[in-house]
């Protein structure tokens, strides 16, 4: 954090200065092609200094000490008497410089030439600028429209960069209270995962000994998964897969013949990173609700993936002693991920959860 502040403000220095080199470098290349007097130059050289003066009192000590804090009044008496002062200081400037050029060797040749045979003016010698002292009211004029357009434009850039500031540390924060609910819910999720997979297996012990030392083997990498793989703020595609595989295969091991399980996950993908655990809240409700000992049921299970999205489907049926019961698919798992999608993809995603009297279907569209 404190190494992009302090690029952004290298950035913010670098543009100042090739904004000022451009500012002043062009009008004097301009200015000197021209035959001016010494104390022309220097006057052009003191007229941007105060500009600059009064452009970063303005921008750096003013505006952030009295605008912002809404100090209105005293802003605009300081930058009255910023501009009453350098407008005197820019007056005697302008005397002084001129005085000097008149006292030139060739300053003769820098008057208004006399007029023509016809009495008609002639016009004044090419490549020469006139060295007479401008009309007090002229600058005047001048010295007001200049000093006014830096006063309204650094007082601008300092609020439009205000307000980016502002806008940024409000991204930062709304992006930090993501990060901690997200981390949150994911946490929520893997203890709740981890108590219904011990329980499956603890009905193992009792039925299968051997299929009981599987289950321990394949839950060993589903927590492998979850302590490391997942613990980043995003996982592969090809490895969210996999989880979900050895999870189903566990499952496999306390299912019955009534039970009509089908997958079909994408031998061939294009693998990309998203957040973990998205899809094993809806496998996990599938199982615990979607299975029946006494009777015929099934599970379907698909996963689509191209360029453009992900494509989910998990369909289970619904037993006859479930069929009354509205609660028996809306736990802990569910609303988490709910919650998760819709700080993850709030206008990029597309879940559709369905229950009808025999079967539950869950569909999720995840836009790439």
């Amino acid at each position: 954090m404190r190494k992009k502040f302090q690029e952004g403000k290298l950035t913010k220095i670098v543009l100042h200065l090739l904004a000022w080199f451009i500012l002043v470098g062009l009008p004097l290349y301009i200015i000197r092609r021209y035959q001016v007097g010494t104390g022309f130059i220097w006057l052009y050289y003191l007229n941007t200094l105060i500009n600059g003066i009064i452009f970063y009192i303005n921008y750096l000590v003013l505006v952030p000490r009295l605008y912002f804090r809404n100090k209105k009044l005293n802003y605009l008496l300081s930058v009255i008497g910023l501009l009453v002062f350098f407008y005197f200081v820019s007056d005697i400037s302008n005397n002084v410089a001129f005085q000097r050029d008149s006292g030139r060797p060739d300053s003769e040749q820098m008057r208004t030439p006399p007029p023509d045979r016809d009495g008609r003016p002639m016009p004044p010698p090419a490549g020469r600028i006139l060295s007479r002292p401008p009309f007090r009211g002229m600058h005047m004029y001048s010295y007001g429209f200049s000093s006014a357009f830096l006063i309204f434009f650094s007082l601008g850039l300092r609020v439009l960069e205000r307000q980016g500031q502002i806008e940024k540390l409000q991204k930062e924060m709304e992006k930090e209270k993501l990060n901690s609910e997200l981390a949150l819910l994911k946490n929520q999720i893997s203890p709740h995962f981890f108590f219904n997979t011990l329980n499956n297996i603890y009905s193992l012990i009792s039925v299968n000994a051997e299929d009981s030392q599987k289950a321990v083997l394949k839950l060993s990498k589903l927590m492998r998964y979850l302590l490391y793989e997942s613990d980043h703020g995003n996982t592969l595609l090809s490895s969210e897969i996999e989880f979900m595989k050895n999870y189903i295969d566990l499952m496999k091991l306390r299912m019955s013949d009534k039970v009509d399980l089908k997958v079909a996950f994408p031998s061939e993908f294009e693998d990309r990173y998203l957040p973990p655990l998205l899809f094993i809240p809806f496998i996990e409700n599938a199982f615990k609700h979607g299975i029946s000992y006494r009777e015929k049921s099934f599970i379907e299970i698909a996963l689509e993936a191209d360029q453009k999205k992900i494509s989910f489907r998990c369909l289970n049926s619904i037993p006859k002693r479930q069929e009354n019961d509205s609660s028996s698919h809306q736990g802990i798992g569910l609303e988490n991920v709910k919650k998760r999608l819709s700080l993850l993809y709030p206008d990029s995603h597309e879940l559709v959860i369905d229950r009808s009297e025999k079967v539950f279907k869950v569909l999720l569209t995840l836009n790439q």
